[in-house]
């Protein structure tokens, strides 16, 4: 029996009787399905619309944050870095999410969106933190509203939504936008995501970024799904289809979602495709499950390229803007490899901050053990260091 042959509808005629009213759909799902084919601005009509000062803003950013994932993986063979995870070929992605979101939004990132948390603000040695094995975040989250960077898969997601939630019910003006991989959409948390944030109609926006590889596994092999999109649909959100390498139109469509969720329109998943160009991260070997061939074939759509070709249509791209992009994305490359070469000040005592917000009885036994061992030490070997103390650390008890 179709939702249509059920009592009170005019086909219903004769028979058994059907379900109750109530079991009727709550929404028509014709609205939440997504495009056919992924919404594209570049390369189309609708393309000379399009603000040029916006256009270089995001041209700007993409080759900004194409030399932050080279510099970065550089770190990373030098030994700066533990391991990285590389968003080449996805920048667009990172930028179009971080510019569509005004001040007092949250980002809540993957391991993978570092350039997410740059393009909002943060200071790049910072978003590497955590990937060079010094703190567990590096950064102060609610200085730039981005949440930590989250290592476990899809567990940003829930956390995205209670914080939307929250901000709805005490009437602030939040929207959270919670970036996850294809390979997030396989796991729980995923789900119960967007089922929490439908049924509140919370202010969230869901992008996911599908790369076409869960680590090795590809996407035909974790949904039978028409799209990743169609599945807000089961969950009673619109689901939108997007170029994830066409920023204006990734840029379009978060921007509208935003604008949707901040006016009481309830959550949005929004699918990006796009494409791995690097491997998973330094320790994967990419070509155990994919050709090079398959690799090139996605460089010809690199969301630079394509940006540039509309930009020297439009007379936009001259060559003093080409210079002062390259030399501004040198800049942060140089700065960002200076710092990142100068080793920390570490001190042992650092272990006990940020464990809890009240430190408990075990933890303060230990804190004064160590300290006493320290002190023991450095009244023996006087020439020995354990490191450069701040302030706060040497008026400690």
């Amino acid at each position: 029996m179709t939702v249509l042959e059920q009592p009170g509808s005019s086909r219903h005629t004769s028979g058994p009787a059907g379900p109750p009213p109530a079991w009727r759909p709550r929404v028509d799902p014709a609205p939440l399905l997504p495009e056919a084919e992924p919404h594209r601005l570049l390369g189309t009509e609708a393309a000379r619309r399009l603000d040029p000062a916006l256009l270089k803003r995001l041209y700007t950013e993409l080759v900004r944050g194409r030399r932050y994932n080279t510099q970065a993986t550089a770190l990373t063979r030098q030994g700066r870095l533990a391991v990285y995870p590389s968003s080449a070929g996805q920048e667009a992605c990172q930028v179009a999410a971080a510019l569509a979101l005004d001040e007092q939004d949250w980002l809540f990132p993957s391991y993978r969106d570092t350039l997410a948390a740059v393009a909002r603000g943060l200071d790049p040695v910072q978003a590497l933190t955590l990937l060079r094995g010094d703190w567990h975040t590096g950064y102060d989250p609610y200085e730039h509203h981005i949440a930590p960077l989250c290592t476990p898969l899809a567990t940003q997601l829930p956390h995205a939504v209670g914080l939307a939630h929250a901000a709805r019910l005490k009437g602030d003006d939040v929207v959270a936008l919670a970036m996850v991989g294809d390979g997030g959409t396989s796991e729980g948390d995923f789900h119960e995501a967007l089922n929490f944030a439908a049924v509140w109609q919370a202010p969230v926006v869901f992008l996911v970024q599908n790369n076409g590889f869960a680590i090795s596994v590809p996407l035909a092999k974790q949904t039978a799904a028409p799209t990743l999109a169609h599945k807000a649909v089961g969950y009673g959100m619109p689901g939108r289809l997007v170029d994830g390498n066409d920023a204006p139109a990734l840029h379009e469509v978060l921007t509208e979602a935003v604008r949707r969720a901040r006016e009481g329109g309830g959550p949005t998943l929004v699918e990006a495709v796009t494409y791995r160009i690097d491997a998973h991260t330094n320790a994967d070997d990419a070509t155990r499950y994919r050709t090079q061939a398959e690799v090139e074939s996605w460089r010809a759509h690199d969301p630079i390229a394509l940006l540039e070709r509309e930009l020297t249509d439009r007379d936009l791209f001259t060559e003093e803007f080409a210079t002062a992009t390259r030399d501004g994305a040198e800049r942060l490359a140089a700065d960002l490899r200076e710092r990142m070469h100068t080793e920390p000040p570490l001190h042992p005592m650092d272990l006990f901050d940020h464990v809890f917000t009240q430190q408990t009885g075990q933890l303060r036994a230990q804190a004064a053990q160590l300290r006493a061992e320290l002190d023991a030490a450095a009244e023996g070997h006087p020439e020995t260091t354990t490191g450069t103390a701040t302030p706060a650390q040497e008026a400690r008890p």
